[in-house]
């Protein structure tokens, strides 16, 4: 059913998303077109929209981000707490988790999604308390994070990803950890833990084939391998989500997992450092509402089509 004539939008835009200055005028203009009463409220930290959305939500009826995921995560925990729905305007760089909710990249494709007012209902990961939507990671992606240039990746995208990754791939070794789950303890070692809560991450590679953002669970992969060559032949696996074949990637699901490290490691959740191991990670299941098509692929699928 289409939002009502007057609602009350609340759109939180970041000018310094890779695409956020050219999305905020075209969405705002044909958000108010379709009857919305659109309130602009610029933000220029993480932190500072979380506190926006606290701040301003009794005044509104949804919240709609304009910008990338790691601005969506920042502000879900104040969204999950005020109870409206969220509208997501991708503006970001791998826009991962629009792509796993079937919301249409183009800015006023993406705007029609939030007028035409289907909910759908999704799970939020988190990890010591901080909201995630499409992965947490300790090792490999966290070095990524860290060491790749805000303004490479603001003007280069997908590229800027690349050359830092590579990088980081010549440089990297192994760290052990141990994996809790069940009451169950793993030794590992390992370059990369990750823990997903939706389909998609890193520009389109797959948590695990079978993953979905609103099943009530949580997907681990731990990468054991001894060389880091031998993941150029796994490329393609990553990307169908069938990693978890090989001897050398350890997987599990579950609602909960505790990660420790023998020294402190940085956390990485949705490309933004958000807190350090020993890290608990757990599930909220269908704890937020999104503006997005249904989770039926014919009718995802048709909308995609039509907005092409």
């Amino acid at each position: 059913m289409p939002l009502p004539k007057d609602t009350r939008a609340l759109l939180l835009h970041n000018a310094g998303a890779r695409q956020g200055q050219q999305a905020l005028q075209p969405v705002r203009e044909r958000l108010e077109a379709g009857g919305l009463r659109v309130k602009v409220e610029p933000f220029e930290s993480l932190p500072e929209i979380a506190r926006d959305v606290t701040r301003l939500h009794r005044d509104a009826d949804l919240v709609i981000v304009c910008g990338g995921y790691g601005s969506i995560s920042s502000a879900a925990p104040a969204i999950i707490e005020s109870g409206l729905p969220l509208g997501i305007i991708p503006a970001g760089t791998a826009n991962d988790l629009a792509r796993t909710l079937s919301i249409p990249l183009d800015f006023v494709a993406a705007a029609d999604l939030v007028l035409a007012g289907h909910r759908r209902a999704i799970d939020v990961g988190t990890v010591n308390g901080h909201a995630f939507f499409n992965v947490a990671s300790i090792g490999l992606s966290s070095e990524l994070a860290q060491k790749l240039d805000p303004a490479i990746k603001k003007r280069f995208g997908r590229l800027g990803y690349a050359v830092a990754a590579t990088r980081i791939l010549l440089s990297a070794t192994r760290f052990r950890a141990t994996i809790a789950e069940k009451g169950q303890i793993t030794r590992v070692s390992t370059f990369q833990i990750a823990i997903g809560n939706g389909r998609l991450y890193g520009g389109g590679n797959v948590v695990e084939e079978n993953a979905a953002i609103d099943d009530g669970h949580l997907d681990l992969y731990s990468l054991e391998l001894r060389n880091l060559w031998k993941l150029a032949l796994m490329l393609r696996a990553f990307r169908s989500g069938t990693h978890g074949a090989w001897k050398e990637v350890r997987t599990a699901r579950c609602v909960e997992f505790d990660i420790q490290t023998r020294h402190p490691m940085p956390v990485n959740t949705d490309g933004e450092i958000v807190t350090a191991t020993p890290a608990h990670f757990s599930v909220l299941p269908k704890a937020m509402s999104v503006l997005a098509p249904c989770d039926c692929p014919m009718v995802a699928r048709q909308f995609r089509l039509y907005h092409r």
